[in-house]
């Protein structure tokens, strides 16, 4: 399998806890993204989360993936804090939360036609995701698919063909981390779209098939305490043990930075 590198580093770029982070606004996202389409490049837009950039640490093909991406947004408020407590003077408009961004980006997806795939989620919630957003945004080109598939048979070969053959130029794909990572990293050299993002549980939230936190929640930088209390089971190891070990890591000195070979030393 060939992994190319991406053709040109977007500018503006800060290094965080050893990873790599560009902060732009939604603004500049969108037009990025529309670059990418309108130039018929192939372009992954990762993000990060104080959760990836844990898992970042942790996985060799977390760091891999991320070496691909074209550009990585900073989607968690909580590394907006981190980043600011290590110095870096962001502005809250540098923080592109996806919940906040899909709205525009779908809507301008309908205004220029762009075709748009969601992956992920139990079968019928990616449908019932696609279903919303045509409700939404009337005439926006948009299929789905679930993600509960069998990712070493043949039937990841029908997934890809399918994505291929229906050569969306947004590409979704919410498998949840880092299994979407691996999955896009495996698959590169046949994966179709010019623009594809790692989204985790963004087709649930769409179809709204799980407590969406309420965006008041996120201007007050507490959509993770929302997350906790409606989903205690699957969130509680995310937001109250991995904080603690990147800020240990971070405070003594055991985080190695360099995005290309950092890990958290044992």
């Amino acid at each position: 399998m060939l992994l190319q590198q991406v053709k040109a580093p977007i500018q503006r770029q800060i290094q965080l806890a050893g990873v790599t982070i560009n902060p732009l606004t939604m603004s500049e996202l969108t037009e990025l993204v529309g670059q990418s389409i309108e130039c018929g490049d192939r372009h992954i837009y990762a993000n990060h989360n104080l959760h990836s950039v844990y898992l970042f640490h942790h996985d060799a093909a977390m760091r891999q993936f991320y070496r691909l991406a074209h550009c990585t947004y900073l989607e968690g408020m909580g590394v907006l804090g981190l980043a600011r407590l290590c110095g870096h003077r962001l502005p809250r408009k540098a923080r592109g939360a996806n919940l906040d961004w899909i709205g525009p980006l779908m809507q301008l997806a309908r205004d220029r036609h762009w075709r748009v795939f969601f992956l992920g989620a139990e079968p019928g919630v990616g449908n019932k995701a696609a279903a919303i957003l045509r409700t939404r945004y009337p005439g926006i080109q948009v299929e789905a698919g679930h993600g509960f598939f069998d990712r070493e048979s043949e039937e990841n070969d029908q997934v890809l063909d399918r994505i291929g053959a229906y050569a969306p130029n947004i590409l979704v794909v919410g498998l949840g981390m880092p299994l979407q990572e691996k999955w896009i990293v495996k698959n590169w050299g046949r994966l179709g779209g010019n623009v594809i993002f790692n989204a985790g549980n963004l087709v649930r939230f769409v179809a709204e098939v799980v407590p969406t936190p309420p965006r008041w929640t996120g201007q007050l930088g507490i959509e993770w305490l929302y997350r906790l209390i409606t989903e205690p089971r699957k969130t509680w190891r995310r937001y109250l043990i991995e904080p603690l070990v990147l800020l240990h890591g971070l405070v003594t000195g055991r985080l190695v930075r360099g995005p290309a070979k950092s890990v958290i030393e044992n």
